[in-house]
């Protein structure tokens, strides 16, 4: 009998594979990092055909832990970095260039000419989504324009478009499946959010021929199966949803008004809004939820485009840290920022901004601080921007969300969830597991399959709020500046 369901979980940084026994529980998993490429300014890019080998690889490391082989898997979870934009050749399954990521900036652009016009209304009603070059739309376009073949041969089906969701489902089928989750599609700015259908209108605005799109498949459901001279085995892919919304599902989140905030590269805030869709007025996104059933539902969403990122640039770029962990005790070795504030805008600001030029700023530097108050003020910096989605979802909602479920790499910080508890004013809850996008993906296969019935969601510490009325106000104060700084352009500010 089958004794592991596995959960392919590609990130921006990392490809993970997780095993999950029938008991829910995690049995190994294996992880090979990514690298990405920043050719431009705001560009950023990832080899597609490195993303399918460091999933490959981390499969066949969690099935080694184990001492096992791909016989003793059930079916197949995929969860994905979303947004991020590939096209392929379906016959030789090459890439006719690299991915470009959900970071990448390269179409700022064109999205600020249409939303200077009359056209972005409608298109952010029909699809709940902003115009901006964070999703898949303009960048597929871009693309196609990069080659003067690219468009007669997109028309005449000899390629295929997908998210990250699709590539991996196209090359675990060895080429038979080009499809795509509602979640992945809902980010497209190419589907109708009500209807879950790829629009003809937007389609045509864009000048996106129908014939290189995948099929909009459920989260749960057998959506086929894979190779047996791929994977080694024919097991069914039979859940797939976009990171943010599998961590939703991971997190139990499944009803209405539970919420969620993932601290991944980017940091992720949603909110279930039950089976209708709704209107942000706050700079949020409409978006579909991961349903475990036929019903479609919805959530709000708010994104942060550098949460993570941030403290990776301290590491990569100033080499400030040697490791991402050793910010907790850098920031925890001094009393406060010293009146430094890190606004991480290396690609923008995303929710409820949406300010595509703004660049990250350094703001209230003074001889006083030194590189601990630097690490400190970044891992504020996430919190910070994190409370300003939070602000505005409880602006559309009109219900304040009593406690915050976090997870991602970056909530194994205990200095962060503390202080982010503190600028809340209420819980927050850390499960077991903080990998809640690989259970999710791994909870929509289950369903599909009858692997298990039991979600598992296991708290591990709930940190509650310890800061003064009067320290929160003054922090919030600070940070409003600064930000204000960066998105009016004026440089000389006192925080």
């Amino acid at each position: 009998m089958s004794q592991y369901l596995l959960a392919c979980d590609e990130g921006t940084s990392s490809a993970r594979s997780v095993l999950f026994d029938r008991e829910g529980y995690v049995a190994s998993s294996a992880q090979i990092e990514l690298q990405s490429t920043f050719p431009q300014d705001g560009w950023v890019e990832q080899d597609a055909n490195a993303i399918w080998a460091a999933q490959r690889q981390s499969v066949a490391g969690a099935l080694e832990q184990l001492g096992t082989t791909s016989s003793s898997l059930h079916a197949v979870g995929i969860t994905n970095q979303r947004e991020t934009t590939l096209v392929w050749d379906r016959s030789t399954g090459e890439p006719v260039g690299p991915a470009i990521t959900w970071q990448c900036r390269r179409t700022a652009n064109q999205c600020a000419a249409i939303n200077q016009s009359s056209d972005a209304e409608w298109m952010s009603a029909r699809t709940g989504l902003k115009i901006d070059p964070y999703f898949s739309a303009t960048k597929l376009r871009w693309i196609l324009d990069s080659d003067p073949d690219l468009p007669q041969q997109g028309r005449d089906g000899e390629l295929a478009f997908g998210t990250v969701d699709s590539w991996l489902m196209f090359k675990l089928t060895d080429g038979r499946l080009h499809a795509i989750d509602r979640t992945n599609a809902s980010r497209t700015l190419l589907m109708d959010l009500q209807k879950g259908a790829w629009d003809d209108e937007l389609l045509g605005y864009f000048d996106i021929p129908r014939e290189i799109l995948p099929t909009i498949a459920p989260s749960s459901g057998e959506i086929g199966y894979t190779a047996g001279d791929v994977l080694g085995v024919e097991i069914p892919i039979a859940g797939v949803a976009g990171d943010q919304q599998a961590a939703l599902v991971g997190q139990g989140c499944t009803t209405p008004n539970s919420a969620k905030l993932t601290y991944g590269t980017g940091a992720f805030l949603l909110v279930h809004t039950g089976q209708e869709a709704q209107v942000s007025k706050s700079g949020l996104l409409s978006t579909t939820a991961a349903s475990l059933g036929d019903v479609e539902e919805f959530a709000l969403e708010g994104s942060v485009f550098s949460a993570g990122s941030a403290i990776q640039w301290l590491r990569d770029n100033l080499g400030i840290l040697a490791a991402a962990a050793e910010s907790e005790d850098f920031a925890m070795s001094v009393q406060d920022n010293a009146g430094v504030f890190l606004i991480p805008a290396f690609e923008g600001l995303g929710a409820p901004h949406w300010s595509a030029n703004a660049r990250g700023a350094l703001v209230g530097l003074s001889r006083s601080a030194d590189r601990r108050h630097i690490v400190r003020a970044a891992l504020e910096s996430i919190a910070l921007q994190s409370y300003d989605l939070i602000e505005a979802l409880e602006s559309d909602t009109g219900n304040k969300i009593e406690e915050l479920r976090v997870d991602g790499g970056a909530a194994a910080n205990d200095f962060l969830l503390q202080f982010q508890a503190d600028l809340l004013d209420r819980p927050v809850v850390r499960p077991r597991d903080l990998e809640s996008t690989a259970r999710g993906a791994a909870n929509l296969a289950a369903a599909a399959t009858d692997f298990w019935f039991d979600a598992r969601y296991e708290v591990d510490r709930r940190f509650e709020p310890n800061m003064s009325v009067k320290d929160r106000r003054l922090k919030l104060e600070g940070w409003r500046a600064a930000l204000d700084s960066v998105l009016s352009g004026i440089s000389d500010i006192s925080s």
